[in-house]
This record gives C-alpha cells, sequence and structure tokens, in this order.
C-alpha cells in the first residue's frame, strides 16, 4: 500500500482477540451487585439486631425500679391534686399569660427602638421585632395603662403560677424521663415551659424592685426569654388544650365550690399521672385550694396595683420599690433616681448651665432665663415607668418642642436627638419620633404644678411628652439635635 492506511479485507484469524467492553463488564457488574447484597444483609442484620438491643435494653432500665424520693409514684399523695384542678388553674393563665406577652411587647415598642440605635435596648432581635410601629401620642394615658397592667397582673399571677407548678410537679419527676423521640419532644417543650416562665417573672420581679443581678441588659434577656417562653406555651397549649376541656367539663365548679372537706375524693386515675396512687386523707377541699390561690392574688392585688392607679390606693402599694410617700409640696411625685444617685451635681445645672439647640444654621445658646422669657404653654401629663408605677397627671409648664424645632430652623423635624447633662450611662440620651415633636403636649418642661423643677425632677430643663416610657422623658436636658 503506499499509504499508511488500514488494509482492506477479512480480519486475520489467528492470535488473540481483545475482548469487547460488554463482554467483561458484565461479570464484573454481577460480582459488584451480589456485594452490595451482602453488605446490606450486613447492615440489615444489624440494624435489626441493634433495634433488638435497644428494645432489651428499655425493657430492662424500665423494669429497674424508679430513684428514691419524687420519682416514686407513692411520694406524691394528695387527694386534690388531678386534671381538673390543673385545668382550673391553667385557664387562669391561659387567659392571663397572652396578656402579659402582648403589653410586654407594646411596652417595648413604646421606646420606638426602630428609630434609632440609642433607643434599641434589644439590637440583635431580627426578625422578632416585626411588630414595631411609630409609637403614637394619644391616648395620653397609653403607656401607664399597659406598663401598669404589665407588671400588676404579672404579680397578681405568681400565687396562680405557683399553683399549676404544685398541682404538675409529679409529671416533673415521672420515670422514666424519656421513653420516645415524641415523649422526649414533650418532655423538652416542658422544660422549656417551666423554665421560661419562672425566669420571666424572677427576671420581671427583680426589674420592678430595681435589683440588677442579671448577667447582661434586662430588656435583652427579658425579651428573648418571653419569645422563648411563648413559644412553648403555644406547643403546650395545643397538646394540652383538649385534655384541659374534657377535665374541667368532667367536673362542675358549683360542685366543687359547695364539697365539704368530708366529701374530698380523688379524681379517677388518668394518663397523665397527676392523680396520687395511694393518696392520703384531705386536709383541704379543691374549694379551699382555689380560695386560698384567689386571696393571695387578691392580696397583691391590693398591695401592688396602687402605685399605677394612684389616689388613695397608693398608700396601699406595700410593694412599689419607690417612696410612697416623697414629701409635699409641687414636686412632691415619685421619681426614678434621685440627682445623686446618678451624678448630677447642683454644679453641672448652676448658673453656667446653658442650652444648645441644633438644626439647620448656626446652634442657639440659651440660658434659663431666655427660655422662661419665651412663650410658654402648659400640659397636664402623668410619668409611668416600666417598672410599673406611674403618678397622676403633673402640670408641667414650658417651651413646646415643636417650637423649638421652628427656632432650629426645621420646623418639620422627623426626629429630635435628647442629650442629658447627666454622666454616660443608659438611657442619657434618647431620640424622639417627629410625631413627639409635634404634638402640641410635648414640652421641654422648665416648671411644674406652677414651681420650678427641683434638681430630682430634672432641673432647669427635662422632657415631657404624651404616652411616652418615663426613662424617655429626659431629664437635664442640655442639648436638643432637630434631624430631617
Amino acid at each position: 500500500m503506499a499509504g499508511g492506511g488500514r488494509p482492506s479485507g477479512p480480519a486475520p484469524t489467528g492470535g488473540s482477540r481483545r475482548p469487547r467492553p460488554d463482554e467483561t463488564s458484565a461479570p464484573k457488574r454481577m460480582k459488584r451487585l451480589q456485594r452490595l447484597r451482602r453488605v446490606r444483609g450486613t447492615l440489615a442484620a444489624a440494624a435489626v439486631a441493634g433495634r433488638a438491643r435497644t428494645r432489651a435494653t428499655a425493657q430492662r432500665v424500665g423494669q429497674l425500679p424508679p430513684p428514691p424520693g419524687p420519682f416514686r409514684p407513692g411520694f406524691w399523695r394528695s387527694p386534690i391534686r388531678g386534671p381538673w384542678l390543673t385545668s382550673a388553674f391553667g385557664l387562669v393563665l391561659l387567659i392571663g399569660i397572652p396578656v402579659l406577652f402582648i403589653t410586654g411587647l407594646l411596652s417595648y415598642a413604646a421606646y420606638n427602638p426602630d428609630l434609632s440605635p440609642l433607643n434599641d435596648e434589644t439590637p440583635d432581635k431580627g426578625v422578632l421585632g416585626f411588630y414595631l410601629f411609630a409609637w403614637p401620642t394619644h391616648p395620653y394615658w397609653l403607656y401607664r395603662l399597659l406598663q401598669g397592667v404589665h407588671v400588676t397582673l404579672g404579680v397578681v399571677l405568681v400565687p396562680v403560677l405557683l399553683a399549676k407548678l404544685w398541682s404538675v410537679i409529679p409529671k416533673l419527676f415521672a420515670w422514666l424521663p424519656v421513653r420516645s423521640v415524641a415523649h422526649g419532644l414533650e418532655r423538652l417543650s416542658l422544660l422549656m415551659l417551666v423554665g421560661g416562665v419562672i425566669f420571666e417573672f424572677v427576671t420581671g420581679i427583680l426589674n420592678i424592685q430595681l435589683y440588677y443581678v442579671f448577667p447582661g441588659s434586662f430588656y435583652r434577656l427579658h425579651f428573648y426569654g418571653a419569645w422563648v417562653f411563648i413559644a412553648a406555651f403555644a406547643v403546650h397549649v395545643c397538646l394540652k388544650l383538649g385534655r384541659m376541656t374534657r377535665a374541667l367539663r368532667s367536673r362542675s365548679l358549683r360542685t366543687e365550690l359547695r364539697t365539704g372537706l368530708a366529701h374530698t375524693v380523688p379524681e379517677p386515675p388518668d394518663p397523665d399521672g397527676l392523680v396520687a396512687t395511694a393518696p392520703a386523707p384531705p386536709t383541704m377541699t379543691r374549694r379551699g385550694a382555689l380560695g386560698m390561690v384567689g386571696a393571695g392574688s387578691l392580696l397583691l392585688l391590693v398591695v401592688t396595683a396602687g402605685q399605677s392607679i394612684g389616689g388613695w390606693l397608693r398608700g396601699t402599694a406595700l410593694l412599689a420599690p419607690h417612696d410612697r410617700d416623697p414629701g409635699s409640696g409641687p414636686n412632691s411625685f415619685q421619681i426614678n433616681k434621685t440627682a445623686a444617685k446618678v451624678g448630677v451635681t447642683p454644679a453641672l445645672v448652676g448658673p453656667t448651665w446653658r442650652l444648645e439647640v441644633h438644626g439647620r444654621g448656626a446652634p442657639q445658646i440659651l440660658t434659663r432665663d431666655q427660655l422662661l422669657s419665651m412663650p410658654q404653654h402648659a400640659a397636664a401629663l402623668p410619668i409611668a415607668c416600666v417598672e410599673g408605677w406611674s403618678t397622676e397627671d403633673q402640670h408641667w409648664s414650658g417651651l413646646r418642642l415643636a417650637d423649638l424645632a421652628a427656632l432650629a430652623g426645621m420646623p418639620d423635624a422627623a426626629s429630635v436627638l435628647v442629650q442629658s447633662i447627666q454622666p454616660p450611662g443608659p438611657f442619657t440620651r434618647v431620640v424622639l419620633r417627629g410625631n413627639q415633636i409635634h404634638d402640641p403636649r410635648a414640652l421641654l418642661a422648665l416648671r411644674v404644678n406652677g414651681a420650678d423643677l427641683s434638681l430630682d425632677h430634672g432641673y432647669p430643663a427635662r422632657i415631657i411628652v404624651p404616652a411616652n416610657p418615663g426613662v424617655n422623658n429626659t431629664k437635664w436636658v442640655h442639648r436638643l439635635t432637630f434631624r430631617a
């Protein structure tokens, strides 16, 4: 051949022939399939054996006697403990806890945390701040009502909460602690529920008493704790609502209130194990238990609500952490912290004090006498604080924030940064919204009830805005910066 091409004609018959790919791959595939089947069979057998060992271990553990003490069924012997009494306490909490949660969220919204980082005590809240909105100034008593309800209801529910925990305590010591995955998830939700409710109530009560022993900001801890608790609460309600309804229908409240000690008997055995297996003779009726819890809540209402309601009831607010008798005279109403406690001395607010008003153009530097010479306006507004206490309406006088915004060349200001002469610390600066600036009752107050502000009440000038949390009504103001 002239070229290097492949010769034509039939292929030679002598010598070895290279096998085709499909002739060698088929046996290999068969071998691989056989090995795979053997591996699968081995794994399946191991899984069956593992499940059998697990069941056998669970049976052996389940047959072990429970540890001594509260894990023993005979440890809990109260003859009145059972689904009906638990459900009666649960019904009160089912109504009260959502009110607590909603008023708590609204209290947080009142700080306008989405307006400025200065107002936000929980900056990493993320989607949990979905509900935030511009806090209104109408009605002027809105924050006083919401925070009064939140704190007073939280205190009043303490006996109900303790009674509910007492009624279900055998379930917390159930043996075995975890019987299955579903049971484990239920126990986890119960742990979150009990732990969450204790955490929220304890931190809230400590905050009311101004006893800050938290490992961080109270606002952040209480905020996140509320969301964890309400999630567990919602799961618990979904799991138990049917049982609670059936339990409440199983007995008549009127009949229970008429049942004396001699006729007090345990409820029928229940699947949750609340009813004592070996009940002791009754020493209290269910009527007595309900009455004792109700009396405890009523007592707490009497010694707490007065700090929010005011009037003659203020004298009954024995649990109020603030001075219930702040003296006499125009400045004789409650305060949160004294000037001395936060480091504001008379020297800081003496004759050299000036108010700086910033906006467009050069800042305005004004003495207190110059402020008093300007047109004065009056407003009757309370002070309400996060701890639940509030004052009656006090008669404030001073300059409207709207007029000061106009003086700064920003009559349509969208916000104002308020700065205190107080040494740096929480809430020494705050940002107010445009609707708060332009409310005609929003003042830079110079006087109250016909007299100059006292040093403890913010002399020489303080903010007072309708429906504003007390801590945002900044005292000892020395600078206002209006912003577009």
